[in-house]
């Protein structure tokens, strides 16, 4: 009988630590996911290029989508929310650069070819 029972009760903690080592990537993920797609272009995010509204920090491929999704921001946030993708707070001193300072290597426009 003691044979028996050292490997359920080790298997018993294997899984029990197991579970412990999981279970916090599984609630993030019943949290939500984080943003890697541009809302306006659907292409890669630019975390130089981005949009503090509403205390969230929003992410776009370029500055061109910035001026976009400030025409309807509460649209795509909704949009947004609805494909369960949570926001990076938006920092509370820091104000949002000019589009023009937001490209790449002091480029006033890169990336989605959306905006001439």
């Amino acid at each position: 009988m003691k044979r028996i029972a050292y490997p359920t009760v080790r298997l018993a903690v294997f899984f029990v630590l197991l579970g412990i080592m999981f279970a916090p990537s599984m609630q993030a993920g019943e949290k939500g996911k984080a943003q890697i797609v541009c809302p306006i272009m659907g292409g890669p995010i630019d975390k130089t290029a981005f949009v503090d509204y509403e205390g969230k920090r929003v992410y776009v491929c370029c500055p061109g989508c910035k001026s976009t999704f400030l025409k309807d921001p509460k649209g795509y946030l909704k949009k947004m929310e609805s494909e369960g993708i949570v926001f990076e707070a938006a920092a509370a001193t820091e104000k949002n650069p000019a589009p023009e300072q937001q490209g790449h290597h002091g480029d006033t426009h890169h990336g989605c070819g959306l905006h001439s």
